[in-house]
Formats: structure tokens, sequence, C-alpha cells
């Protein structure tokens, strides 16, 4: 919803996901197949987190046992009611998109990413990496800012 302000130029989607108008989070995951190793635990009051079991082989299998404890150890859970509230506006359909997509992605199916991306016409940067990938990619991830950023510009 965000995005939708007028200071924003552009878009970059980070493994992420990106529903349209009238959709919800969660209707992105249908007709995909479902993350195994990636797996969220909910709690009684509909808090969600990603296993700490699963955490690492799920969410950053690429990065280092320090800071993948660290990460699992600092989650903030989630309300899971979020994934069922439906976008009101989608930016992506009137500013400029990209897309970076980590191939070794667990969190969602590697076809729904590219589905994604290829339906906001994005433009898309592949790389190697986990979930993780703005701790273990950041050239990639700020070099995909740095391209968005200079195409806006450019246009005005």
């Amino acid at each position: 919803e965000a995005g939708i302000d007028a200071k924003v130029a552009g878009l970059v989607y980070v493994s992420a996901l990106s529903p349209d108008a009238g959709e919800t989070t969660a209707q992105q995951y249908e007709g995909f197949a479902p993350a195994s190793e990636f797996v969220i635990e909910t709690t009684k009051d509909g808090f969600g987190y990603v296993s700490p079991e699963k955490f690492k082989a799920g969410f950053a299998h690429d990065v280092s046992d320090a800071d993948v404890a660290f990460m699992r150890d600092a989650q903030v859970p989630i309300n899971m009611s979020a994934f069922g509230t439906k976008l009101e506006h989608a930016a992506w359909h009137t500013k400029p998109s990209w897309a970076v997509i980590a191939t070794e992605d667990k969190a969602f199916d590697q076809a729904m990413l590219i589905h994604m991306a290829e339906r906001i016409k994005a433009k898309i940067t592949k790389v190697s990496a986990s979930h993780a990938l703005f701790m273990t990619q950041p050239t990639v991830v700020a070099d995909t800012i740095d391209q968005a950023a200079k195409a806006v510009s450019a246009k005005k």
C-alpha cells in the first residue's frame, strides 16, 4: 500500500510477494508447490514465526550459524491475519518494478516468484541465495536498488 504514495517512483521486490488490488497475500500461494522446509508455527493468539527447528534450512541455509541463531532468536512474530487482508491498491500497475529472486529460496516456490515478477512486468535479477539474500547478497540487492533509482531519475 505504501507504494502508491506520490513520493515513491519505483518498486524493488526482494524475494517478495506482489499481490494485486483485491487479492490477499495468502492467495499468492494458490496453485504453487508448498514450501516444505519453510514452516511457520502459529501461536494460540494468532501470531506466527518461522519454526526454530526449520529456520536454517527454510530461511537462511547459506548464512553462518551465528547469524542464523541471531536471526532465528530475534524474530518478531507476525499477525497471521495479515495474510488474509485484501490489498486495496497495487502500485506496480503504475510504477516501474524490479525483482531480485533468490534461486535457492525455500520460503517460496520458484515458479511463484517468477510468475509474480513477470505479472508485474518487473526487471528480474536472479541470484543464487536463500530467502536471506539481503544478508548473503547485499551487493546484488543494493545494485538493483541503484539501477531502479537511476532509471526513475532518468525519466524525470
